[in-house]
Formats: C-alpha cells, structure tokens, sequence
C-alpha cells in the first residue's frame, strides 16, 4: 500500500491559497460571448468565419453563440436581452458581453435611433449597427466611401473591387458563407477598421444615428474580438500574482 503523504500545516495552507488562485484564474479567464444578428445568413455567416480565425488561446477560453434572429432592429434588442437571459439561466453562467447587430435598412429613424440608445443604455450590451447595410463594412475592406448608397449598390461596388483584385466571375450574394475569408485574401481588414473609425470620427458626439450615413460600429466588435488573447493574458498573469498580505 501506498504511503499517505501528510502535509504540514504550513504546506497545506499554502496549498489552498495556490488552489483557490488557480481557480480564480480560470474564473476570471473564461469568457462568454453572446453575439445576436437580425439578418439570419449575412452577418451569422460573416461572424461564424470569423470565429474559426480567432487565436487559439481566445477559442480556448472564450464561449461564442452566434445567432440570427431575423427581428428587426426595436424587437431584436428586446428578443436579445431574452436570450441572453435564457441563457444564463440554462448555463448558470453570466453573459459577460451581449453583441447585438443589425442595420438601418428600411427601419423608420426613431425604431433605429431607440434600438442604439437601448443598448447604450444596457449593462455589457453593446451594438455593432451598420447604416445603411452591413455590405458598408465589406466594401470598406477596400475603400473609403463617405456617401450614403442603396444596398443594391453596395452589392455593386462589392463586386467590382473583388473583380479589380482578379477574382473575375465573383458575384455577391447575401448567403455566401466564403465573406470573410475572401475579404481577408482580397481586402484588407486593417484598411476596414482604419476607414470605419475616420467614418464614425466624422459624427462624433451626434445622437441621430439614422442620419448617420454611411457609418458603420462592427469594426468595434471586429477589434474587441481579435483583442481577447491580449486581455485574457492579462488577466491570466494578474491572477497569478500571489495575494497581498
């Protein structure tokens, strides 16, 4: 038989304050993301891709629930909200950031205005919101474009810049699941954040989003994501300091 190993006081003590670190560590480092699309194949497609880019040390740690709900932009935040709470319920885990998305479109002004406000106003609710149409932030992937357009016309210019790249035969449509990976091969998402933000600078400190266009916030939500390895890593390496005395 195996001889029992006893600890001393002193050792088992400072093994429970080792154990009690290490799972306030993982607590703090693993992360649930609930991201509510109003379009069901567009922006679901696009975030879904996306996902499967992350940095391995984010999808280690970090849950996604990608959902479109195909609401429009009031209904969707309240249905939201709901799946956010039916979640934690079924989970016994706190959402630590609702993501909901959703354009402009054909949505009266005051519906689109109140639908911002509302997850302004929301604790870890944030909104990646695109006027007039997500398809803004795919052709900034390859230009600056301060005019506001048509989703038609979007769908256009799309497709000459994916054409002037050399993929010739390309034509957009809204359920394609291959955005991402073709807008990272042949765009330039670094070049999206960079003309989203001089976009969004351009309204800084108006309230009317609906007047607001074009502009787009999902360069927000594509930054907040690529940036989770940082933040869990510091997290991580704060969690192992050892307790204050």
């Amino acid at each position: 038989m195996a001889r029992k190993i006893k600890l001393e006081p002193a050792q088992l003590r400072r093994f429970e304050r080792q154990e009690a670190r290490r799972q306030k560590g993982n607590k703090q480092t693993r992360k649930h993301y609930l991201i509510v699309c109003e379009g069901e194949k567009t922006e679901p497609n696009y975030f879904v891709s996306l996902k499967s880019k992350l940095p391995k040390g984010v999808l280690d740690v970090v849950d996604f629930k990608i959902l479109g709900e195909g609401y429009n932009t009031t209904s969707l935040v309240e249905r939201a909200l709901q799946i956010r709470k039916e979640w934690e319920s079924e989970s016994s885990r706190e959402v630590d950031k609702l993501w909901i998305v959703f354009d402009k479109d054909s949505f009266l002004a005051e519906s689109f205005n109140n639908a911002v406000l509302e997850c302004e106003r929301k604790a870890k609710t944030k909104a990646a919101w695109s006027n007039e149409a997500f398809e803004l932030w795919y052709l900034l992937h390859f230009e600056y474009y301060d005019t506001g357009i048509t989703r038609d016309t979007y769908k256009g210019r799309i497709q000459e810049n994916f054409r002037k790249k050399g993929l010739t035969d390309f034509i957009y449509a809204k359920n394609r699941t291959d955005m991402f990976d073709l807008l990272t091969q042949y765009g330039s998402q670094t070049l999206a954040i960079k003309n989203a933000t001089r976009l969004l600078k351009t309204y800084e400190g108006r309230k009317n989003f609906a007047d607001q266009k074009p502009c787009t916030t999902v360069h927000e939500l594509v930054i907040e994501l690529f940036s989770l390895e940082g933040i869990l890593k510091k997290e991580t390496s704060e969690s192992d300091m050892p307790p204050n005395p």
